[in-house]
């Protein structure tokens, strides 16, 4: 589309005006080429007619709002001046937002205000984001940068401009400060806190206050960061470019010089800076020109101390800092000087001069010789030396060029010095360079520094301009759209002009060799020499000055002292006195050979430099400058640039204030104006064919959209609506727009829409002014009613009437009055009467309490008493013993030495053949009792092998049975089958008899109408009862059903009771006797339940006969006629039942084969229990083995003591009774079993004919019918003895349940007997081993080498034995090699830390304190060991975070504390550990178990941080609520490394609930605790939150009305998540509140004062910054919304300036929450935990 046909009616002008720079003016008529003027309406309501010269002189149209405040600047549909300048205004002033782009550069407006966007939070948040993901920022440049370094390994540089006071030292210093951020060393070094310290070094000797800016920068700078092949800062290198030296000697009006000289003066009191004798800053020459000497909210003082700080982090050593300040020192003492003018031609300093002595103390020269040579110069002849002095005004010249050479010298020693300090020994791998240089200047009076600025400024323009076009190129390039050649500004003449041979800088440094050259002889051979080139230009009214014609605007340029600025001369003599100095500093300045403190770079020019034709002039300072800068731009060449283009927005530096003139001017000025027009020419405007689709799809046609291919259908849409196909090229992933084309798309757009709008108002408002009418015809029709009733009441009503009312009224009142007083009374009487009784009942609870508590604590002080008695005994016993053991030493001892003098050794050897005989006795006795029990265990195993063959019969029985029972089932079914097939077949031929009937009783209807309604009256109501009776049928069905279930579960809890006895005794038998009572009791029940049934049937199929039997032909016609319409609803009731039966067929059928599966289970279980029994034969037998053992070791002594050892034959008798009674148990529950199968078949059999029965009386049913009138009276009847029927069957259930508790209560009892008994046998062990040790004891004298084993009377259930040298092979098979998937860890949560607690129970009980210490030391560090070696396994940390806290559980459970043993049963407190306290291994353990937890978070969040903001922001859960606006925004081609990768993985809300599930299922299948599951969820929300809102915070694009509605359902499906795994308690929504705030806060309205309030009293979890910053991000996506007021945003941030709390603007995404491990006591049993083979830990004994 032509540009010209878009200037039509309601569009939008930019006009230029003297004020503004551009205004804003409304089209009033559409312009048609040839117009002499263009209709517009000013803003302010003004009609104005612009006159319209040419096609070429229209105005420049204005974007539409719904593109204003773009990112990007290059984005806008229309690229020209006012577009870029009302974008800027937009985004700074209402959106106070301080950086844009325009393509590759970066905008930065000075907001002259501190803003909470340099954060670490923010640095965190651009870190590792892609160019344009979120709004433009210095920091993204700086991660731009850094990121393709990275991945290119090219060196990058980032290029800072603008004035005086538009920031750019403090964007250079925040670049900086990202690269030490997100590179930081892993070494000691601390490398990046160098590089940053190295700002307020170069800001306080090169910074100084100016007129534009409290801190500008006097000098250009460029930092190479250097990094390492990981990409760490390692060192840094700085150059310096064109240090204002003339500031050292003078100052402006308002102006200061360098920081570091006022610094100093603050800190003159200081007693490191009392040597130097330095005043007030007011006192010196060189430091009050400028006036005023303080700045506004600046300490001096502070700021020296920062500077030496940093000089000391820097290395620079406190001997080199006060040469500094001595030099510094010197220079401002050597502006006192005073020189007086002796004559005309003459001048001197007094001797006594006392800042000159002070000047020459500090800097080691002669006072004499500065003196003079100050005042005169030596003039070197051919034949002799003259000296000649000098007039005042040059010996002051002399003065003030010593003191800039000094400063000079001093700022170059510091740059190397510091150089020096960031540079490491390591090898450089890349660097990043950050170039701070001044931008383009022009003032009223330009100098040689301003020539040198804008020199600088065209070389830079001239590499931009190339670089531009590079990556124009590459973008074209890539999306195979040809690339033609566009015209743009090439400043390349006025580079010639200036640096080529026969320039400026050559004529210049030609006129500086001749000793009277002057300005006025150098202006005059610029005229002569370049006065035809043209872009230099000779003033009309002035002879001393020259005007270039820069890229930006035109200079003029003064020539006054050029030529000495460019020599910088000293004096000879200065500069030998200075070398005669015995102050080292001064003396290394003026060396002849002076090192290069600057280190070349070694790169390859991108063309080759001018060489200067002369040697001698490369010591000039144009020279200098001019070699620095090919230097630089070699660099620049050689790196990928960056650009910052600082802006200046006003003069008085007032906060967010727009002056459009200014900011036009540095537009211009730094090449921003100069992209933009280069974007223009070509193809500015970039969308890719999704956003296109997703914004345009309302232009498309149903056939269209209907294409599958989204490419496509967006070329055809496309060449529909712009005919011109050099408007748009289409590239492979883009399509690229002329100027204008994207706002004309808009422009339909908005058509479009406000079509549809008008469409929908039309409909809407028919439809209200409808409803309105009707709702008034409504009105009046109920009006007219009323008023005609009144006229009728009139005419009728008459005033006996009204008496009459009147006094029924009255009546009503007093009867009314007396029935409710009365109903009152009633209900009082019945409340003090119902409260009488409460009250009693509560007294009598409340003593009935208070009498318990008593004999409570009654009975708490007799058993804590006996307990405290028995310990007492116990104790006694033991101290007896030891006394026994001690005294019968002593004595052993006596006897000992009496022997040795009375006895000889035939005694002795007389004793000893007796002992020896004595021991061959007793040997044989042993022996005749180890041929008893090997007797004794031959058969035990000969019942062990009956038992198993009588085991596999049963199993081989059963399966019989099972087979046989599966095969009727299915026989049973095909029955049920057939037997449906026949009743469907007989329904239908009743059916069609029925219809039959129908049309036969059709001719006889009006006969039997009156009778037949009555009749079908009394039907209805017996219909109804049979629905009744029906209903009570299913419900007995479902009590039947109920029941079944029960028994089910009875028969569980019996195999596990089962399971718990046969670890003692064999009592199956017994429990199948009661089994089979039970099952009788339950046939029994079935049958009473069938005959009941049969009867129901019976009854029914009589009243069903009945009804269709007794009533008349006539009125059964009358009755059909009637009911034709209801058939189908009466077919239905009919077949309900029918239903209803097949229904409980199949569930009666699956129960059946439940049954059948769970007794086959128990079945399996009772052939593992019975291998189990065998085990623990085999185990009795090793018992028996060892106490054979023990006897042989008693010998002969054991005979003395068989009166008390006579007890064991009692007790082995009661372990076989035991044993036997076992047996016992273990045949009746076998019987019980299959009584159990055999019932359970029988059921089956006995349904399977009630179903067959039910068939038959469900077809006489129809029949019998016409009965129903007569036994109408007999089924009440027979209901309520039905009713007394169910209440015996409960009655017998209630037995039934009973007998089992009964059952339960008596295995108990057998169980705890049994234990009993193994506790008696447990004494007497203890008993035989201690008279043992006594006996050994009396043995000594025959066996000394023997040891008594002492055996405590301890407890040994719940333990697990080990050996220490199978210590390593424990920690390895428990925790180095156990996987987590195992089926026994999974099915027994904690059994791990269970297991080791066992065997850290064991080492407490034998009271070893160092095999204790050496487990818990191996248990931690393989822990360590495990999670250290998987890092990154969610599943291993999610098991041993489980476990871990588990055992921290058992080890407060069991330590014996009262807080933690009041939730233990009392066997467990039994298990409590005696000897040790482990609060120790506790603590580490808890510190432990936080590491895991970390490391478990970290592992969480790592996996879920990418989806957040693709997942929660970027993707719409809302169908068909596109709240996403796309912006045309041009990446750089190597900001993305691969496109489609981006592209590929597109994340929704749903992914991140598929990943919460994966971690909630992965926890809870550890068995993690659901507190502890709780806190990490909560901290997974915080993480999508915090990320989230910093997102948002971070992203213009995502502030809208619509996207705060998706963001709102998916916080909205996470609370669903949250409850559905019931974690609503763990505080996780709390986390959510501030994002769910902010998705409000985008929704509401935001224009009246009562929204303002509204959103300060809602969004309270939001900081101050957090509110302002979203309302001004705040982005329309259509026209149809509006943006924000500037007005409305202050008012809000006036009600929140009293808010208190933090003012950061950025969540902190890494804030962790403290986690706690709160105590859960277990209810697993230790003694009952068994070892499981797969864990191969045999080698482990229970005990």
């Amino acid at each position: 589309m032509a540009l010209q046909e878009l200037y039509t009616k309601y569009n939008r002008v930019w006009i230029p005006d003297s004020e503004q720079v551009w205004k804003s003016a409304e089209i009033l008529k559409d312009f048609s080429p040839g117009d002499p003027t263009l209709h517009l309406q000013l803003e302010d309501g003004t009609v104005l007619q612009y006159p319209v010269e040419g096609p070429g002189q229209l105005p420049h149209l204005r974007n539409p709002d719904i593109l204003v405040g773009e990112n990007d600047l290059t984005a806008l549909s229309y690229l020209h001046e006012p577009a870029v300048l009302h974008n800027l205004r937009v985004r700074f002033v209402d959106s106070r937002i301080i950086y844009t782009y325009c393509g590759i550069i970066l905008v930065a407006v000075n907001p002259y205000k501190q803003l909470p966007i340099y954060g670490d939070g923010v640095i965190h948040a651009y870190s590792g984001q892609n160019m344009g993901d979120l709004d433009p920022h210095i920091f993204a440049v700086a991660e731009e940068a850094y990121k393709q370094m990275a991945r290119n390994n090219q060196n990058q540089s980032i290029i800072v401009s603008g004035e005086s006071g538009a920031g750019k030292t403090v964007s250079a210093r925040y670049a900086m400060r990202y690269f030490a951020m997100v590179s930081k060393s892993s070494s000691n070094k601390r490398v990046e806190d160098k590089v940053l310290a190295s700002n307020p070094i170069t800001e306080a000797i090169g910074n100084a206050k100016t007129t534009r800016n409290d801190n500008s920068s006097r000098f250009g700078k460029y930092t190479e960061i250097s990094f390492d092949r990981r990409y760490q800062i390692i060192g840094a290198n700085m150059r310096t470019y064109l240090l204002e030296k003339s500031r050292v000697v003078f100052q402006s009006e308002n102006e200061r010089n360098y920081h570091v000289f006022y610094q100093m003066c603050a800190c003159a009191d200081q007693p490191e800076f009392k040597s130097l004798r330095l005043l007030s800053a007011d006192k010196f020459n060189y430091t009050c020109m400028g006036g005023d000497t303080e700045i506004q909210g600046v300490d001096d003082c502070a700021d020296m101390a920062e500077t030496r700080r940093t000089f000391s982090l820097l290395g620079l050593k406190e001997d080199f800092q006060s040469d500094v300040f001595k030099m510094l020192a010197g220079i401002l003492h050597l502006g006192n000087v005073v020189i007086k003018a002796v004559g005309s031609d003459q001048s001197s300093i007094s001797s006594s001069d006392s800042h000159l002595v002070v000047f020459c103390d500090l800097l080691g020269v002669r006072g004499e010789e500065m003196s003079r040579w100050l005042c005169h110069r030596r003039i070197v002849l051919a034949s002799e030396t003259v000296v000649k002095p000098q007039p005042k005004e040059r010996a002051i010249n002399a003065r003030d060029a010593l003191a800039k050479h000094l400063y000079a010298y001093l700022f170059d020693c510091v740059i190397l010095r510091i150089n020096q300090a960031l540079r490491v020994p390591g090898k450089q791998h890349s660097f990043i360079g950050v170039l701070d240089i001044y931008g383009f200047e022009t003032f009223d009076v330009n100098s040689f520094e301003q020539f040198c600025i804008n020199y600088a400024n065209e070389k830079l323009q001239q590499q931009f301009n190339l670089h531009v076009f590079k990556l124009e190129q590459e973008e074209y390039m890539k999306e195979d759209i040809p690339w033609t050649l566009i015209d743009f500004y090439d400043n390349q003449p006025v580079i010639d002009l200036i640096e080529a041979k026969m320039g400026i800088l050559d004529l210049l440094d030609e006129e500086c060799l001749f000793p009277q050259g002057t300005d006025k002889n150098w202006l005059q051979k610029l005229y002569n020499y370049l006065g035809s080139k043209p872009h230099f230009e000779k003033p009309r009214l002035s002879n001393e000055a020259f005007v270039i014609q820069h890229f930006a605007d035109k200079v003029q340029y003064q020539c006054r002292g050029f030529l000495e600025k460019n020599r910088d001369t000293l004096y000879e003599e200065l500069v030998d006195v200075m070398r005669a100095s015995k102050f080292p500093l001064l003396t290394d300045f003026f060396t002849e050979e002076e090192n290069n403190a600057v280190t070349k770079v070694k790169v390859k020019a991108a063309r080759p430099g001018v060489k200067p034709a002369n040697k001698q002039l490369r010591s000039t300072v144009g020279d200098k400058f001019r070699s620095s800068l090919y230097l630089l731009m070699e660099t620049l060449n050689a790196t990928t640039p960056h650009y910052v283009r600082c802006i200046k927005p006003n003069e008085e530096k007032l906060p967010f204030e727009y002056d459009s003139k200014r900011v036009v001017q540095q537009l211009r000025a730094c090449g921003v104006l100069e992209t933009v027009h280069i974007s223009a020419q070509s193809y500015p405007s970039r969308w890719t064919y999704i956003e296109f689709y997703s914004r345009y799809s309302i232009l498309m046609s149903q056939a269209e959209l209907r294409a599958g291919d989204k490419k496509q259908i967006c070329r055809t849409v496309l060449q529909r609506l712009i005919h011109d196909s050099n408007q748009y090229k289409f590239g492979r992933t883009k399509i690229f727009f002329r100027a204008g084309q994207v706002a004309y798309l808009e422009k339909l757009r908005l058509d479009r829409l406000r079509t549809a709008c008008i469409i929908i108002q039309k409909h809407l408002r028919g439809w209200s002014q409808r409803r309105r009418y009707l709702r008034l015809r409504q009105a009046a029709i109920i009006i007219q009613e009323y008023i005609r009733g009144k006229r009728q009441i009139k005419r009728t009503v008459t005033a006996a009437a009204l008496k009459q009312g009147w006094a029924a009224v009255v009546i009503q009142r007093h009867c009314r009055g007396y029935l409710v007083r009365r109903l009152y009374q009633l209900l009082r009487v019945a409340a003090i009467t119902i409260q009488a009784y409460v009250r009693g009942w509560m007294a009598r609870k409340r003593y009935k309490k208070m009498m318990e508590e008593h004999k409570a604590l009654v009975l708490q002080k007799y058993a804590r008493a006996w307990l405290v008695r028995r310990r007492f005994q116990t104790m006694r016993r033991l101290v007896l013993n030891v006394q026994l053991s001690y005294r019968v030493q002593q004595l052993r001892k006596k006897i000992e030495e009496q022997n040795k003098e009375n006895r000889g050794l035939v005694e002795r050897l007389t004793s000893l053949a007796n002992t020896h005989a004595q021991s061959l006795d007793r040997i044989q006795a042993l022996e005749a009792e180890l041929s008893k029990s090997t007797k004794e265990k031959a058969s035990v195993e000969e019942r062990e092998k009956k038992n198993k063959e009588d085991t596999s019969q049963v199993i081989t029985q059963l399966q019989g049975e099972r087979d046989k029972a599966r095969q009727e089932n299915q026989a049973l079914q095909q029955k049920l089958k057939d037997s449906i097939q026949q009743m469907t077949d007989n329904f239908d031929g009743l059916k069609k008899k029925l219809v039959e009937d129908l049309e036969r009783e059709e001719r006889l209807r009006k006969v039997a109408e009156h009778s037949g309604e009555l009749q079908r009256e009394d039907l209805e109501k017996e219909i109804l009862a049979l629905k009744e009776e029906n209903r009570r049928m299913r419900e007995e069905k479902l009590q039947l059903q109920t029941q079944a279930s029960e028994d089910t579960q009875i028969n569980k809890e019996l195999q596990e009771q089962l399971s718990q006895l046969t670890k003692h005794v064999k009592v199956i038998p017994e429990l199948r006797k009661e089994i089979n009572i039970l099952q009788t009791e339950k046939d029994e029940a079935n049958r009473k339940k069938k005959e009941h049934i049969q009867q129901t049937r019976e009854k029914m199929n009589l009243i069903t006969r009945q009804l269709l039997g007794e009533t008349k032909e006539e009125e059964l016609i009358l009755r059909m006629k009637k009911e034709a319409a209801e058939n189908s609803e009466n077919e239905g009731d009919l077949l309900f039942a029918f239903d209803g039966l097949q229904t409980a067929t199949r569930v009666v059928e699956t129960q059946l084969k439940e049954q059948r599966e769970s007794y086959e289970s128990q079945m399996e279980a009772l052939v593992f229990k019975n291998d189990h029994l065998a085990r623990e034969n085999q185990q009795l037998q090793a018992l028996f083995q060892e106490k054979s053992d023990v006897n042989q070791s008693i010998g002969q002594e054991v005979a003395r003591l068989t009166a008390e050892n006579m007890v064991i034959p009692d007790l082995k008798q009661q372990v076989a009774e035991s044993q036997r009674h076992r047996q016992e148990l273990e045949t009746q529950l076998k019987e019980q079993n299959t009584e159990m199968t055999e019932k359970i078949l029988k059921v089956s059999s006995e349904l399977q004919n009630k179903l067959e029965k039910e068939r038959s009386q469900r077809q006489l049913l129809e029949e019998r019918n016409r009965e129903s009138t007569i036994e109408r009276e007999e089924i009440q009847g027979r209901l309520e003895e039905l009713e007394e029927e169910m209440e015996q069957l409960k009655r017998l259930h209630q037995t039934e349940n009973e007998t089992k508790n009964k059952l339960r209560q008596e295995t108990s009892r057998l169980t705890a007997e049994n234990m009993d008994f193994e506790e008696q046998i447990d004494m007497k062990d203890r008993t035989i081993k201690r008279l043992q040790d006594q006996i050994k004891a009396l043995q000594a004298p025959v066996k000394v080498n023997q040891k008594a084993a002492q055996v405590l009377p301890k407890e040994y259930l719940g333990m697990l034995e080990y050996k220490k040298e199978d210590e390593d092979k424990l920690v390895r098979m428990l925790i180095r090699e156990l996987k987590p998937r195992g089926v026994v860890v999974n099915m027994i949560p904690g059994l791990a830390a269970n297991l080791l607690f066992m065997c850290v129970r064991h080492s407490d009980y034998l009271n070893d304190g160092n095999k204790l210490k050496s487990l818990m030391h191996a248990i931690i560090t393989a822990i360590k060991q495990v999670i250290t070696d998987h890092q990154e396994n969610f599943e291993i940390l999610s098991f041993w975070l489980s476990n871990t806290y588990y055992l921290l559980n058992c080890f407060k459970q069991y330590s014996g504390e009262e807080e933690f043993m009041k939730h233990n049963t009392p066997r467990q407190n039994k298990n409590c550990l005696q000897n040790f306290d482990l609060s120790e291994h506790r603590q580490i353990l808890s510190d432990l178990a936080i590491r895991i937890y970390h490391q478990f978070i970290n592992i969480m969040e790592d996996t879920l941080f990418p989806m957040i903001v693709p997942a929660m922001l970027e993707h719409e859960s809302l169908q068909g609520i596109s709240s996403m606006k796309p912006t045309g925004f041009r990446k750089r081609s190597n900001s993305l490394l691969e496109e489609g990768r981006s592209e590929g993985q597109a994340y929704s809300v749903s992914s991140i609930l598929q990943l919460m599930n994966s971690f909630h299922n992965a926890m809870a299948q550890q068995g993690m605790e659901l507190q502890l599951q709780g806190q990490a969820i909560r901290q997974l929300f915080y993480l999508i939150g915090a990320t989230s809102l910093n997102s948002i915070l971070l992203r213009k694009d995502l502030c809208s009305c619509r996207k705060g509605m998706q963001i709102r359902c998916n916080i909205s499906y996470l609370e669903e998540w949250l409850r559905e795994k019931g974690l609503q308690g763990c505080s996780a929504m709390e986390t959510l509140g501030p994002l769910s705030q902010a998705a409000w806060l985008l929704q509401v309205n935001k224009t009246t004062d009562e929204d303002a309030a509204e959103i300060r009293q809602q969004c309270r979890e939001l900081s101050a910054v957090q509110i302002v910053k979203i309302l001004n991000s705040y982005t329309p996506i259509d026209d149809f919304e509006k943006r924000v007021a500037p007005s409305f945003v202050r008012k809000v941030q006036g009600l929140l300036q009293e808010r208190e709390g933090s003012n950061q603007l950025m969540m902190d995404a890494q804030y962790r929450f403290q986690v706690t491990f709160p105590f859960c006591p277990s209810t697993q049993a230790l003694e009952l935990l068994q070892v499981p083979s797969s864990l191969h830990l045999g080698f482990l004994t229970r005990i």
